[in-house]
């Protein structure tokens, strides 16, 4: 049973317009809750995007359309936004929601934005990839940090 539900979760994602390709060490899945817990070095990708993490809870709906993506321990990824930003960066934890577009990096975030040599540090960052917006908040003790390169001409 266990293998059907894999294969149709599989081949229901795939009719999406892009693939997603989730590799991990085990998992286990319930048809009727919508959930799907991958354990042990998980790797998704889907286009471009990629997110790594020690484990990756996949919330679906009825129509088993994922609706909530939650990444715990040792996060890792790599996104590309709609306007072609390009981000990559590490952190805690990761919520990424689909019908909005939006990541949600939690403890200890630290993202660089490839293409503009940006770097936010932060222990809760919020990415929109339609948007292209990012903001940040800072933790208990820790302030947001936000580094990036300013061309400045000489004045005469």
């Amino acid at each position: 049973m266990k293998y059907i539900y894999l294969l149709t979760f599989f081949l229901l994602i795939s009719l999406q317009a892009e693939q997603l390709k989730v590799v991990a060490n085990s998992f286990n899945g319930d048809e009727k809750s919508g959930i799907t817990v991958f354990k042990g070095d998980v790797k998704i990708a889907k286009g471009s995007d990629e997110l790594n993490a020690s484990n990756v809870t996949i919330y679906t709906n009825a129509k088993r359309k994922p609706t909530k993506y939650i990444a715990i321990g040792n996060v890792s990824f790599f996104i590309k936004t709609e306007n072609e930003s390009r981000y990559k960066g590490t952190a805690g934890k990761a919520i990424f929601i689909p019908a909005n577009k939006e990541y949600h990096f939690y403890e200890n975030v630290h993202i660089e934005q490839i293409d503009e040599k940006k770097e936010i540090i932060g222990e809760e960052v919020i990415i929109n990839t339609v948007e292209g917006k990012a903001r940040a908040k800072r933790g208990d003790t820790k302030p947001v940090v936000m580094t990036f390169e300013i061309d400045e001409e000489e004045e005469k």
